[in-house]
């Protein structure tokens, strides 16, 4: 599968990265002069250099076009008429006013599949809104539904939005590709925004509120009427997640903490009972866990078959031998910063599984020639014209 990926930053890239990872050839188009934001994002910085765009970008080709000229414009063209699927994050009618819009694209490509991500959609009132993560968390309804009623909702700590859409568009892609290629369908356009993405995660919220007008609020650390579900403070300070909301597995619980008889008291005995009396049992649950240290809490839950996870730091995850097992810490070379630990590649196929073959390069346009000559077939002083004006 070829893949064409233009746009910037995190929902397109990532999609185009997740396809990457697992073979697709995947050609990222950046504007010469204006290349991705993202080769400059990330918090902590490695000998002047920011990591994420090593990841954002691994397994990815780089070729840098001004789409904004006609020659530029010719080249993508002429990439989408080789490939299977041309990936976009601009705002809605910016390829339209580039002349590059799904018309144009299928023209030259009937079979091409055109995965669109954008803040609110390609049609609607909002079409021509931007749209951050941080805004579609707001608008899709996510973010009234995180932290504690009367503060003020706090961030995800991860641009959750982009994620999900990311991953809507990758499904999207798919289903596209194989109605084109195993159902003799033709080419289309899958239209994500990161709104949608956000709403499409809300579970019942949506017929609750339209068959009896509930509106859920946030619940702070666990569900209102879901108990015990929550995080418990432990002897060494830790926090831990215990979800023991199911009958049989309070049960379980209730043994381990040598108190049987909770399982049997009409108070706690079924999940709509625990549910009504949740501050009670929640607090016999902290008072147990606050005399065992996390580690100690977690093996005795793990053992009697009770779901739990200490709430882990990124320290933690490293240090946690699950983590290199499955595979998750990937160690990568780069060839400016040596070795750099990536998050692994998921999910896990038996017989096709994915691979990083190279880090995301530095160089801005660093596979113009492998590209623009070798699938291209333009030559070294056509390319080197191109350069030369600007155009790439």
């Amino acid at each position: 599968m070829r893949v064409i990926e233009l746009g910037s930053l995190i929902a397109g890239p990532y999609a185009g990265r997740l396809l990457a990872d697992f073979g697709a050839e995947v050609i990222k188009v950046e504007d010469p002069l204006r290349p991705d934001p993202l080769r400059q994002w990330g918090n902590a910085r490695l000998r002047g250099r920011t990591l994420w765009w090593s990841v954002q970008s691994r397994n990815k080709k780089l070729v840098s076009l001004d789409l904004r000229v006609a020659a530029g414009r010719e080249l993508l063209l002429a990439l989408a008429e080789r490939a299977d699927v041309l990936l976009e994050n601009f705002r809605p009618g910016t390829l339209e006013r580039w002349r590059l819009g799904p018309e144009e694209l299928r023209a030259r490509n009937p079979g091409l599949i055109i995965a669109r991500v954008s803040g609110f959609g390609q049609t609607g009132r909002n079409r021509q809104r931007p749209g951050y993560a941080s805004v579609a968390e707001a608008v899709g309804g996510l973010r009234h539904l995180a932290g504690f009623p009367g503060r003020p909702p706090p961030r995800f700590g991860v641009s959750l939005g982009d994620s999900l859409a990311a991953m809507l568009a990758l499904q999207g892609v798919l289903m596209a590709l194989y109605w084109r290629d195993a159902r003799g369908g033709t080419g289309q356009v899958v239209d994500v925004s990161l709104v949608e993405a956000c709403f499409s995660v809300l579970e019942s919220i949506v017929p609750e509120h339209a068959a009896t007008g509930a509106v859920r609020g946030p619940s702070g650390t666990g569900l209102a009427g879901v108990a015990p579900s929550n995080v418990f403070a432990t002897a060494d300070g830790k926090w831990v997640v215990i979800a023991a909301n199911q009958d049989t597995v309070f049960a379980r619980l209730a043994a381990v903490m040598r108190r049987p008889e909770l399982a049997v008291d009409d108070r706690f005995a079924t999940h709509e009972a625990r549910g009504r009396h949740q501050q009670e049992i929640e607090e016999i649950v902290a008072q147990w866990a606050r005399g065992l240290g996390s580690a100690e809490l977690s093996q005795l839950l793990a053992e009697a078959g009770v779901p739990v996870g200490q709430v882990y730091t990124i320290a933690d995850i490293f240090a946690d031998p699950l983590f290199a097992e499955r595979d998750l810490l990937l160690p990568v070379h780069d060839a400016e910063l040596g070795e750099i630990i990536m998050p692994g590649i998921m999910p896990k196929l038996s017989s096709t599984p994915g691979e990083v073959r190279w880090p995301g390069p530095l160089a801005v346009g660093a596979h113009n020639q492998e590209v623009l000559g070798g699938l291209l077939g333009l030559a070294d002083d056509e390319i080197e014209r191109l350069s030369t004006g600007g155009v790439i």
